[in-house]
């Protein structure tokens, strides 16, 4: 294996930096988006469970056609049982948002303190470089799991328009930073 890192030459146009305002009112967005998201997360919860129930509804109505469309061929079942099952998931999403975000963040919970516990383990017992890290990373994920679950199902109203918030408050962070980037390009 080579260790010799490489690196990627980038080339920024004198157009693209000329656009920094963009990227940056874009990143403001989304980091005032991500604050409100936080400010009222059982809302953002309940409108992120409306919206993938809608998207399934919508991948169920494409699925039929598929169905359709390949006829008497045996993948018509596949598609049509897709259909349906994207369907009732879609309906159940879109008619009772605050039992599947509930269910969602059940699982959402079990994920972390089974995803904690593999680091935790894992980690201590290969014993890699920085395997402290690695236990740490654990120890908060498995936390973070406990907490949601200590205080399920009322958690699962909030945890998802929190996490949502959280990630927009990020990824604008990470646009603003772009934008200064190109601003001093």
């Amino acid at each position: 294996m080579n260790a010799d890192i490489q690196t990627l030459d980038i080339q920024i146009t004198k157009d693209l930096a000329a656009q920094w305002g963009w990227f940056l009112a874009f990143g403001v967005a989304l980091v005032v988006l991500g604050a409100a998201a936080i400010a009222r997360s059982v809302t953002a919860t309940m409108v992120t469970m409306a919206f993938f129930g809608w998207l399934l509804l919508l991948a169920a109505v494409v699925e039929i056609v598929a169905a359709f469309w390949v006829g008497h061929w045996a993948g018509f079942f596949q598609h049509a049982l897709a259909a349906i099952l994207y369907g009732v998931l879609g309906f159940i999403f879109v008619l009772r948002p605050a039992i599947t975000a509930e269910i969602l963040t059940f699982v959402m919970a079990l994920f972390f303190l089974v995803g904690g516990l593999f680091h935790i383990v894992g980690s201590a017992v290969l014993g890699y470089a920085g395997w402290g890290w690695q236990v740490l990373d654990g120890v908060i994920t498995l936390a973070l799991g406990a907490m949601i679950l200590a205080q399920w199902p009322a958690s699962g109203l909030w945890v998802i328009g929190l996490f949502i918030g959280i990630d927009l408050i990020f990824y604008g962070a990470t646009w603003i930073a772009i934008a200064w980037g190109l601003r001093g390009a």
